[in-house]
């Protein structure tokens, strides 16, 4: 499925059939045609099904709304998940369309599963930049108040992540019906779209910077970029800090969480002893050494474990 599902991150414009969107806009009649986009999490399961067999729903979605959907690839996950990242764009309207035929499509996999006729409330999570937040909140928190009054959708947005250098998105959460999720996704996708900042991101959707900006920390003080070697895979590692509360999580009881992760994703990780610190920190250096594919998935393993500590400790 590698090749059909690598094949929609940078899928050609989709066909541009006009479709009447549910969800229409009387006061964005004007801007409705100006491309925007909107990014969203997957996990990897759903995913699958939103490209469908040979990537005939994705064409299909694509084709109904008018909108281009792209996936991020099997392994590129948003930072502190083991969520692939959708994006879709287009004018306004055709966004809409096409992320309400996405979850309706999951939803009714998920209803498949649950027999109970209530239509459930989900969570759909945005992506959207930092400096574009500030918008969706307002002043005092009156935009976001009246976008959770109007969408009767639950509406929040995550804190910035400081275990990553350079990330400067954040994540905006949605929990309702499809339809509280939808009238939600309008309200915000027809702010960020006044913001002329926003569309400035739409070129780079699914990379995103490593823990700690694993440059500074080379092991054994090499110089260099983050991998140190492209023509010779196995030589490539990355450095990354966990902190020291956590490593017990990454490691499993008996070591059975890092052979996992060393299994599957084919990386080699070595975690620094107690006391042996990043410098500055009290977090342990974890060096996953192996190809970028293998460091990547390896990465992504371990920062899921620490993101599931760390929402532990917040409950």
């Amino acid at each position: 499925m590698e090749s059909t599902e690598s094949s929609y991150v940078s899928s050609p414009e989709g066909p541009r059939k006009h479709a009447s969107p549910p969800h229409q806009s009387p006061s964005l009649e004007d801007s409705a045609e100006k491309p925007t986009y909107v990014r969203f999490l997957v996990s990897n399961s759903a995913a699958g099904s939103v490209i469908g067999k040979g990537g005939s729903t994705i064409t299909d979605f694509q084709s109904q709304s008018g909108a281009r959907i792209q996936l991020s690839r099997n392994h590129e996950f948003f930072p502190g998940t083991t969520d692939r990242i959708i994006m879709v764009s287009g004018g306004i309207n055709e966004i809409l369309r096409a992320v309400e035929l996405i979850l309706s499509k999951l939803l009714s996999e998920l209803q498949s599963e649950d027999e109970n006729d209530a239509e459930p409330k989900t969570k759909v999570r945005l992506i959207v930049p930092n400096g574009s937040c500030g918008g969706i909140i307002g002043k005092g928190g009156a935009t976001i108040r009246s976008f959770i009054e109007e969408s009767q959708a639950g509406i929040k947005i995550s804190p910035q992540d400081n275990n990553y250098y350079g990330l400067n998105d954040r994540l905006v959460t949605l929990t309702g019906t499809l339809d509280e999720q939808m009238r939600a996704v309008d309200l915000i996708v027809s702010k960020l779209a006044e913001d002329p900042h926003y569309s400035q991101s739409m070129n780079s959707p699914f990379s995103y910077p490593a823990p700690y900006n694993a440059a500074n920390y080379r092991p054994n003080g090499a110089a260099g970029g983050k991998f140190q070697n492209s023509k010779e895979d196995r030589s490539n590692s990355l450095t990354i800090g966990v902190a020291d509360d956590h490593i017990g999580l990454v490691v499993g009881r008996g070591g059975r969480n890092i052979m996992d992760i060393s299994q599957v994703s084919g990386a080699r990780i070595k975690i620094s002893d107690r006391g042996d610190y990043i410098s500055g920190t009290t977090d342990r250096k974890v060096t996953i050494t192996g190809s970028q594919r293998a460091i990547r998935t390896a990465e992504s393993m371990i920062m899921q474990k620490v993101a599931y500590a760390s929402e532990r400790v917040l409950e």
